[in-house]
């Protein structure tokens, strides 16, 4: 197997963390071969912990859980970090320089695919914290994309399915039935694409349900440290 830099899974929720570790997992055979893909170390603090510190509002106290997790991983020897919970992301940034290894940032890396899709005007789902947080604006400004969200009803309805139902594994398809009807307004208020940025958000909706482009978070990060890994490894043979 071509050899490939380490990847370190610093997890928040399990569902989400899965998710990113089977993708990884799986479409590390297209370029590792049958079964193949790189070294993966996960780490993973309570949930409960981080939301404790994210009710709050006590991003620095998340990012030192984040950051925790982070120095394990590298111990076991991971070479860069990746986390598939977008919320968290703001934690991350309060606290990214201390790592003790180089992070891809999901919100960076969604907004690299946005952009070779010349999307402009991008719909954000996930937790109330995400949408109404700082996280996917920030990113998206440096490609002169704007950001949408639900209004206010839609959001609080949204983060009820997510730590409800998504973040158990629990998919309803009324649930499903609901996240279309947000899309649709979405599209309605000029949105030319939807980031599914909860990372639980893909096992209920795929491109096939939505009436906007999808860019799925979850997906976008696991093949962006594959990329990485490869990247990484073609740098320290050359």
């Amino acid at each position: 197997m071509t050899p490939a830099r380490h990847i370190g899974i610093v997890a928040v929720s399990a569902e989400g963390a899965a998710l990113c570790y089977r993708t990884i997992c799986l479409e590390g055979a297209s370029l590792f071969g049958p079964h193949g893909h790189p070294e993966i170390t996960m780490h993973s603090h309570s949930l409960a912990e981080y939301m404790r510190h994210v009710e709050a509002g006590q991003w620095d106290a998340a990012g030192q859980l984040l950051l925790a997790s982070a120095k394990k991983a590298v111990k076991a020897g991971a070479d860069f970090l990746v986390c598939p919970d977008n919320t968290l992301h703001q934690a991350l940034d309060v606290v990214r320089a201390e790592s003790p290894a180089p992070w891809l940032h999901i919100a960076e890396e969604v907004a690299v695919v946005a952009a070779k899709n010349h999307f402009l005007r991008l719909g954000i789902l996930g937790t109330r914290y995400l949408m109404e947080g700082p996280v996917y604006p920030a990113k998206c400004r440096k490609w002169d994309m704007s950001c949408e969200i639900p209004d206010v009803p839609d959001r609080t309805r949204i983060n009820s399915i997510i730590f409800d139902e998504l973040v158990l594994g629990e998919l309803k398809e009324e649930s499903r039935k609901y996240f279309q009807t947000v899309i649709e307004k979405l599209r309605m208020r000029g949105c030319d694409a939807v980031v599914l940025g909860c990372t639980e958000i893909p096992l209920l909706i795929s491109e096939s349900d939505s009436s906007l482009p999808v860019i799925e978070s979850t997906r976008t990060l696991a093949l962006a440290a594959l990329r990485e890994a490869m990247v990484s490894t073609a740098a320290s043979q050359a």
